[in-house]
């Protein structure tokens, strides 16, 4: 593992009670930083923190990043606890399982858009502030590279990864002069519980589209973000960083 210098920082790792949050957070502490953990289930974040806190400070919160009273909620309890938050990595989602659009509940593609875009939204509304009254700060956001191509059955998923690209567009653009940047990752798929909520055919789908034959490991994709949350990283700002294997084409 390269050594990336996070010291002295403070990242928001949403969706970072396991997979590529947890990876995330893994090397985040390893960096030097310390984190606070946003996740909806209470009980694997905390086996979460039990894991990771003899690396460095750790802090937890439940939060459904779909709803402004909880984010407000962490923002505070977390900008308290640590004093001010500098990084922010907007990872929580779902994928809402597969179908044709046609027959996808409304509900279900609500709830979808709601964890993967509006939450980030949500987020970065609470916490730019804190980062604007310290004029620092890097975001993250983890879209996908189905958000550039449109995976087929996911159509609810795709539309949320592609809009939350073009609110990292926006946003690095807004913030561009203020020593806070933001970009994007669009990994290919990666093994973890989210693939529990997909249909076997889909999975085999994804697979076959990567020409590395394999997914990516929630380590590869955390060691690009925790770049993008340093400071050397310092003149990329509303970009997409493709980690697909070879998949992605522009």
């Amino acid at each position: 593992m390269n050594q990336l210098d996070l010291k002295g920082r403070t990242a928001v790792v949403t969706g970072g009670a396991r997979g590529i949050g947890f990876a995330i957070a893994e090397r985040i502490l390893r960096s030097g930083g310390a984190v606070a953990l946003w996740d909806i289930d209470a009980g694997p974040l905390g086996e979460a923190r039990a894991r990771l806190e003899s690396l460095g400070r750790v802090s937890t919160c439940v939060v459904d990043v779909a709803r402004e009273d909880a984010v407000s909620t962490a923002t505070y309890e977390t900008a308290a606890a640590h004093g001010t938050i500098d990084i922010l990595i907007n990872n929580a989602g779902i994928t809402g399982g597969n179908a044709v659009t046609w027959e996808l509940s409304p509900d279900v593609w609500r709830r979808v858009l709601e964890v993967n875009l509006v939450g980030p939204f949500l987020t970065c509304r609470a916490i730019v502030p804190v980062m604007l009254a310290n004029g620092y700060g890097r975001i993250v956001n983890v879209a996908s590279v189905a958000g550039k191509e449109g995976n087929p059955t996911a159509s609810h998923y795709s539309a949320s990864k592609a809009g939350l690209i073009g609110l990292t567009k926006s946003l690095g653009k807004e913030l561009a002069t203020k020593n806070i940047l933001v970009n994007c990752v669009t990994p290919a798929a990666a093994k973890t519980e989210l693939f529990a909520q997909m249909k076997q055919e889909h999975i085999d789908y994804m697979r076959a589209k990567i020409p590395m034959n394999r997914f990516v490991e929630p380590a590869e994709v955390a060691a690009t973000i925790c770049w993008l949350a340093s400071e050397d990283c310092s003149f990329a700002t509303g970009a997409v960083f493709d980690i697909s294997g070879g998949r992605a084409t522009y």
